[in-house]
């Protein structure tokens, strides 16, 4: 009887989960970064990938000081912590197991902001945690991951983050998700 009260509890919240609406990404910012955000005037983005480099020395990191300070910004949502979600966006992976899939990775809000400039604010990436790894083969292609969402400073050579997520599921968004 145990086991199956247990069951029917996972079942339950694997389908909750699976329902979890999608949480805007400007839901992460806070209201002055978000209107900040509006009123910011057009970005060039002079890339490396024009010159056919794809690599940028900072990464997912601001070089560029000239930018309004909210492309810097990692100020938080403190009602977001602690809050079970879904979010969609795409991988730039960090971390691989033995099977190559993906372990440690930022989600972030477009595709291609690993090679972008500007890159997304630390407000606009989320450090997600997924032991159980996923196979990503294109960074181009989106993901859904859903779990808790924590305020979380990350910082390393790649990016700094203000979010970080142990992922409860991550999937590749399918064409029925449109």
């Amino acid at each position: 009887m145990r086991r199956l009260w247990i069951t029917s509890l996972l079942l339950a919240s694997s389908v909750a989960m699976a329902q979890l609406p999608e949480t805007d990404w400007l839901e992460l910012m806070p209201p002055d970064d978000r209107q900040a955000l509006e009123d910011m005037p057009e970005i060039t983005h002079d890339t490396p990938e024009q010159d056919g480099t794809f690599y940028s020395p900072g990464g997912l990191k601001q070089q560029d000081k000239e930018l309004p300070a909210v492309m810097y910004s990692a100020k938080t949502v403190a009602a977001l912590d602690g809050k079970v979600m879904r979010l969609g966006g795409y991988p730039v992976p960090l971390e691989t197991d033995n099977q190559g899939r993906s372990t440690e990775f930022f989600l972030v809000p477009y595709p291609g902001a690993c090679i972008h400039v500007p890159p997304p604010p630390p407000n606009q990436l989320v450090l997600v945690r997924y032991p159980q790894g996923i196979e990503l083969s294109d960074i181009y292609a989106p993901i859904w991951i859903s779990g808790k969402l924590q305020i979380e400073t990350v910082n390393n050579d790649l990016a700094n983050a203000a979010y970080a997520m142990t992922a409860d599921s991550v999937r590749m968004v399918e064409e029925d998700d449109l």
